[in-house]
């Protein structure tokens, strides 16, 4: 239970702020000026400890990690700390991988922060939806090949399918899937049932980082491959006929070496 009285000295108000999507030189500059600011801050598991070397020596930080299956933390657990700590410490910065609005449950956190008279705001971050495929120099729309994109999450809160994703098999946008990768035969399933069976697949495992790997394949055949390469979480899931462009300029790579 949250206290009905409390003694503060400092404005308790809350800041979200997106730490990008992993690479630590993708964060903005406007996320590290919040960082000095910060009173106290929560982070996710995905934030980079390159990043959290940032926080200034001295403010109190905790882990509050969230990875697909393993969450330390419950969002009603998270949501309570950040109110609390707000009046505790003053600015709490709440950081999160990615943006905090790109499924990272950051209106969840406002809202009940402000229900208790918390001031917030937000610092925008760059998604790995976006991120990801550009660093396999996947673009997300181009001409002649997708005139839009979609981002859906994998799994819903109730830990079925998304809906969505049967929608999105039926239309010709690229299609950009988050936290779906232990989903990923029922996915690719989807689209098989639209007749995209030799459609182009992307999946890349901690993108932006050192360790990124990745699998280019087709839906019929892009689960065996996320096996046999033990591809794992989290991973960036595109389909469209954008990924030949990540094909295509390996191919004019590799010629242009070896000749």
């Amino acid at each position: 239970m949250i206290p009905t009285v409390f003694t503060f000295h400092k404005e308790p108000r809350l800041t979200l702020v997106g730490a990008g999507p992993g690479d630590p030189e993708l964060i903005t500059v406007k996320a590290i000026n919040a960082l000095k600011e910060a009173d106290v801050v929560l982070y996710d598991a995905l934030v980079s400890p390159e990043i959290l070397r940032l926080i200034p020596n001295g403010i109190p930080a905790f882990s509050v990690g969230k990875r697909a299956g393993e969450h330390s933390h419950t969002q009603d657990e998270i949501n309570q700390l950040i109110v609390e700590f707000a009046f505790l410490y003053g600015h709490v910065i709440r950081l999160k991988g990615g943006d905090p609005f790109v499924f990272g449950r950051g209106s969840e956190e406002i809202e009940f922060a402000e229900s208790h008279g918390i001031a917030t705001r937000v610092i925008p971050g760059i998604t790995s939806a976006l991120a990801v495929p550009a660093s396999l120099k996947i673009p997300v729309t181009a001409r002649g090949a997708s005139e839009s994109f979609w981002v859906v999450t994998g799994t819903t809160k109730a830990g079925k399918i998304s809906g969505d994703i049967e929608l999105a098999a039926q239309s010709t946008a690229t299609v950009v899937i988050l936290m779906g990768l232990h989903k990923v035969d029922e996915i690719m399933a989807s689209f098989c049932r639209h007749g995209k069976h030799d459609m182009p697949v992307a999946v890349i495992q901690n993108g932006t980082l050192q360790t990124q790997r990745s699998v280019i394949a087709t839906v019929e055949t892009v689960t065996e491959q996320v096996k046999v390469n033990k591809i794992e979480a989290p991973a960036v899931i595109v389909i469209g006929e954008v990924v030949r462009y990540a094909e295509t300029l390996r191919h004019i790579m590799t010629k242009v070496k070896s000749a």
